[in-house]
C-alpha cells in the first residue's frame, strides 16, 4: 500500500525505516508546510517496506512516501 502526502511541503521528519512494524494511526513522517508540522499517518496496520523520502526533501501533492506492506 502506498502511503502518499496530502500536500506539498519539506520532509521535516522520518521516524520510520524500513521493517519496522506500525499500528493503524501511527506517525511515519512529519511534513513541515507554510511553518506547520503536519503528521502521514499509517492508514492501517503493517510493516514499513520501503522509505521513499528523505529528511530535508520537498515533496509535492500525492508523491509516494512510504510503501506500507
Amino acid at each position: 500500500m502506498e502511503v502518499k502526502a496530502e500536500l506539498m511541503g519539506t520532509v521535516w521528519k522520518v521516524l520510520v525505516k524500513p521493517g519496522d512494524a506500525v499500528a493503524e494511526e501511527q506517525e511515519l513522517i512529519i511534513l513541515e508546510s507554510m511553518k506547520m508540522e503536519i503528521p502521514v499517518i499509517a492508514p492501517r496496520a503493517g510493516t514499513i517496506q520501503e522509505v521513499k523520502v528523505k529528511e530535508t526533501e520537498v515533496v509535492a501533492e500525492n508523491q509516494v512516501l512510504v510503501i506500507l506492506a
